[in-house]
């Protein structure tokens, strides 16, 4: 397998989100013009790392993402934490809090920002317990860029009492 870079457009959603027209992920050749993509992303919607995509090369052999083939079964989020909060910016101690449910992910110091990787098999509402106790304590900002049927389950249900 052949590590490549795949190149995906980015829509913004409003004047400045996000900060790039452009991302590229790692990814693995599985096939003809299919990648594994092997990096969580920063900023595209609807992919997961692990997840297959059909790429297209440009004139220059440039790869870009076409179609998007099969999910892995990962979730992405990503969590901005507040230079002012109890966490101070740290992204390390972002990484530390999702550690203990197997979670894992990436930090870029650039834009102050940790990409999660939640596995299928972690503990979805334990995730999800922590990531709003952090918004609401003010530790940090999050997002959900790629998420499961049962992420968004986990999400409504009700705590048990």
């Amino acid at each position: 397998m052949a590590a490549v870079q795949v190149y995906f457009d980015l829509p913004r959603d409003g004047a400045d989100w996000p900060p790039v027209e452009v991302e590229s992920l790692w990814a693995d050749t599985v096939g003809d013009g299919v990648v594994r993509l092997t990096n969580v992303p920063w900023f595209v919607r609807g992919v997961a790392s692990g997840d297959l995509v059909r790429v297209e090369a440009d004139a220059d052999g440039v790869l870009w993402a076409a179609e998007h083939l099969e999910w892995s079964g990962n979730c992405t989020i990503r969590v901005v934490p507040f230079r002012s909060g109890p966490l101070h910016g740290s992204r390390r101690r972002v990484l530390d809090a999702f550690e203990p449910f197997g979670v894992t992910g990436e930090d870029i110091q650039q834009y102050g920002l940790v990409a999660l990787e939640v596995p299928p098999g972690a503990d979805l509402a334990g995730v999800q317990r922590v990531l709003r106790a952090g918004a609401r304590d003010g530790w940090w900002d999050y997002e959900e860029g790629c998420v499961s049927e049962e992420w968004t389950a986990a999400a409504s249900a009700k705590p048990v009492q």
